[in-house]
């Protein structure tokens, strides 16, 4: 037999069972498979058919182990499996796969394993005596009510229905999806979750089938499909051996993500999904996707930003892993309020303002109205009135502010009020010009106005070329300072909930109307800034572009759903005026429920934090995060560690500062991080949510829900940092939005 062009690939169950493998066969798997591809009928290979199967073959990795082959073709073959030589050649039958009529994806499962895991999760026997007629019946198997046609039909792997049918418990059931194939463990989960065969048809299974026909006999094909996950190169392989769930991003893509990253869309392109879905992955392989139907130049046509520094720095370095110099020399990543600036400076570029930030700016207000001896008017509510009106709607004068829209700003106000608030605001301005500061929230306004005056003039231009049958007018051009032409082809934005509308109007001018023009993932869930904005007004229209993430790869079902307790009751956006929710979101990974910890004080409560960590003394201090209402409280707890012997570092606005040690920061630092294990202290009546909130209930209704929306979705992304743990600490009173853990 000659052996030419051979692929080898890895299967996404195969580099799950390897990781945990010990690391000299992982070196040794690496080795292999440069071997097979170099011949893989080399003696030392050992590559034989396994009896029984048409496509199933075994090699050598070394003298302990084999790895099970499917060959999809000639040249072509697939790892499924790696196993120490003692259990692949006994009871062969166990061993099955095929391809998902639904998916088209390739499925490989040993029924023995899925069985075992099964048992060793069921009830411990105990002698009985004989049942009597009073005695309750045997449990009711969980999937009874749905026929096997239906299991199949919603994508569960026909070999497991016979397992499916002996479940009982839910520690049975989480036994087989810790081994099935991932659709089969969605559904069934879903299923058992409660959701109709009709919801789990719709939110599960139809993201993920196949567009075609399926060949159930045409392995190749396939294998090419987005459900079947595999590796393709070296890099992938190594990264699937050694990254563990955090290299594994780069190589593995869900099938609904793959859908959503190559997909060609007519226009902007929403994403949304709790956390933990992927949103931020799928915004960094588009970005990868879009650089590369690019035509070779060193241009950067792809804009990637987001709401702030740290996140903006951490997608640089992850699209660095992910694609490297090549892909990071065609795309500008840049934190929106940085774009804004290099624009406006740009267009003055002797102005030296200090810009201030949203804390900074109140101060100001405060410092005004102690000026004025004004008393009627709150400086918090100055400040919302200024940047989400004024500035929001580019309001120029009294007249404009007059006929102004305030949906959504809680008490309405009646002219006279609105000519004081107006006086007040160009007073603010002036005094701001006069120290030679500015906000961001100018920044971005004024950022926005130039953009939008640059797309103007460019689309000036297109219409004179096409009026002259495509001549350019070079007058015309001249006068307009250059051959000007939109800044990008491509915006991806990440964490778009907690843009600002000039934000919007600004990356919707950058680029020009059109096919794959912007692409944007979030999740309202998560807004932590009162930035409401309904897309479609500012020109970004996503109606009919909307796909939603809804499967968590970051944590437990268990912390999942107390994590969503805590929203309970709020109504969420979905940036386009009409409502959002998680409903089917779900994960499914396990593990335990939330620790709840009440204490008598604060300096008790801290100690009790010191004493937990003390406890975790079987991971890195690095994948432990503590989470507290206020810096002042950070920088307490931190001093704690330390008397107990526990280093600690401080999250701050650039992120973490040097050193290793447990992460410790107010819940704005946690966006968009993860760890192993998260604390959140200090989760007390008065401080989640503050008492400056609560007093609002009864003077501005609505500025009350939208802040305590918002105090309520601090502590949702809090929660949802932790991958397997998760404590909760309090002293005192705890959080009214502790309320559905503690009676649950």
């Amino acid at each position: 037999m000659t052996y030419s062009a051979i692929s080898l690939r890895l299967l996404d169950k195969a580099d799950k069972e390897i990781l945990k493998l010990p690391r000299s066969v992982k070196g040794a798997i690496y080795d292999f498979q440069h071997k097979f591809k170099d011949n893989p009928g080399a003696t030392g290979l050992q590559l034989k058919q396994l009896k029984g199967h048409d496509r199933l073959w075994s090699a050598r990795v070394n003298d302990e182990y084999r790895a099970l082959l499917l060959r999809l073709a000639d040249g072509d073959w697939l790892i499924v499996a790696v196993k120490h030589r003692k259990d692949v050649y006994d009871n062969l039958g166990r061993l099955s796969y095929g391809i998902n009529q639904i998916t088209g994806g390739i499925e490989y499962v040993d029924l023995q394993i899925v069985e075992e895991s099964v048992l060793r999760r069921a009830a411990p026997a105990r002698p009985e005596p004989a049942r009597t007629p009073t005695q309750p019946p045997q449990p009711e198997p969980l999937f009874a009510l749905f026929s096997d046609e239906q299991l199949t039909d919603l994508g569960v792997a026909e070999p497991l229905v016979p397992v499916v049918r002996t479940l009982t418990t839910e520690d049975q059931l989480l036994g087989l999806v810790e081994y099935a194939p991932q659709l089969t463990g969605e559904v069934l989960l879903a299923l058992a979750d409660g959701k109709s065969y009709e919801d789990v048809l719709d939110q599960v299974t139809a993201p993920v089938a196949a567009p075609e026909a399926v060949d159930p006999e045409d392995f190749q094909v396939a294998a090419e499909r987005p459900a079947t996950m595999v590796t393709t190169t070296d890099e992938a392989l190594r990264e699937a051996l050694e990254g563990g769930n955090f290299g594994r991003w780069k190589v593995f893509l869900h099938p609904t993500q793959a859908k959503l990253v190559g997909r060609d869309y007519s226009g902007p392109a929403r994403v949304g999904g709790g956390p933990g879905t992927g949103k931020t992955i799928v915004a960094l392989h588009r970005v990868k996707h879009l650089v590369e139907q690019l035509p070779p130049g060193r241009d950067k046509p792809v804009l990637l930003t987001t709401y702030n520094k740290n996140l903006a720095a951490d997608l640089r370095a992850r699209l660095l892993e992910l694609g490297g110099e090549r892909l990071l020399s065609r795309v500008e990543i840049s934190h929106v309020d940085q774009v804004a600036l290099r624009i406006v400076r740009e267009a003055e570029p002797g102005s030296k303002k200090q810009t201030l930030d949203d804390s900074q700016a109140l101060r100001e207000w405060r410092s005004l109205l102690d000026e004025l001896d004004e008393t009627g008017w709150d400086a918090q509510f100055l400040h919302d009135e200024w940047t989400q009106v004024i500035l929001g709607q580019a309001v120029t004068s009294r007249t404009e502010y007059f006929r102004a829209r305030r949906a959504g700003r809680g008490k309405s106000i009646g002219r006279a009020e609105r000519a004081e608030i107006w006086q007040l605001a160009e007073r603010f301005t002036q005094r701001l010009d006069r120290l030679g500061r500015q906000t961001w929230e100018q920044v971005a306004e004024r950022a926005a106005r130039l953009e939008l005056e640059r797309e103007q003039r460019i689309q000036a231009i297109d219409r004179q070329r096409e009026e002259a049958g495509g001549l350019d007018n070079i007058h015309l051009q001249a006068g307009s300072g250059g051959w000007l032409r939109y800044r990008y082809q491509h915006v991806v934005v990440d964490e778009a909930q907690d843009l600002k509308a000039a934000h919007w109007k600004m990356l919707r001018a950058m680029v020009p109307r059109g096919r794959n023009d912007i692409f944007l993932v979030g999740d309202t869930h998560q807004r932590i800034y009162n930035n409401h904005v309904t897309l479609g007004s500012l020109g970004v229209n996503i109606r009919g572009r909307s796909a939603k993430l809804m499967l968590s790869y970051r944590t437990t079902r268990q912390i999942l759903g107390s994590a969503i307790g805590l929203l309970s009751g709020e109504q969420f956006d979905d940036l386009d005026g009409n409502e959002e929710t998680l409903a089917g979101y779900r994960s499914i990974l396990s593990g335990g429920l939330p620790e709840l910890h009440a204490t008598s004080d604060w300096d008790a409560e801290r100690e009790a934090v010191a004493e937990r960590i003390s406890d975790w003394d079987d991971i890195p201090l690095e994948q432990i995060a503590i989470c507290v209402p206020t810096n002042a409280m950070a920088q307490q707890v931190a001093y704690t560690l330390a008397q107990h012997g526990i280093k600690a570092v401080e999250i701050g606005p650039d992120g973490t500062r040097d050193g290793g040690g447990v992460h410790i920061g107010t819940m704005f630092r946690f966006k968009g991080l993860e760890y192993q294990r998260m604390i959140i202290a200090g989760v007390r009546d008065g401080l989640v949510p503050r008492d400056a909130v609560t007093h609002l209930e009864h003077t501005d209704a609505m500025r009350y829900r939208r802040e305590l929306q918002r105090a309520r979705s601090l502590l949702f992304v809090a929660a949802t940092r932790s991958r397997d743990t998760l404590a909760i600490f309090w002293h005192g009173t705890p959080s009214r939005f502790l309320r559905p853990l503690l009676t649950g």
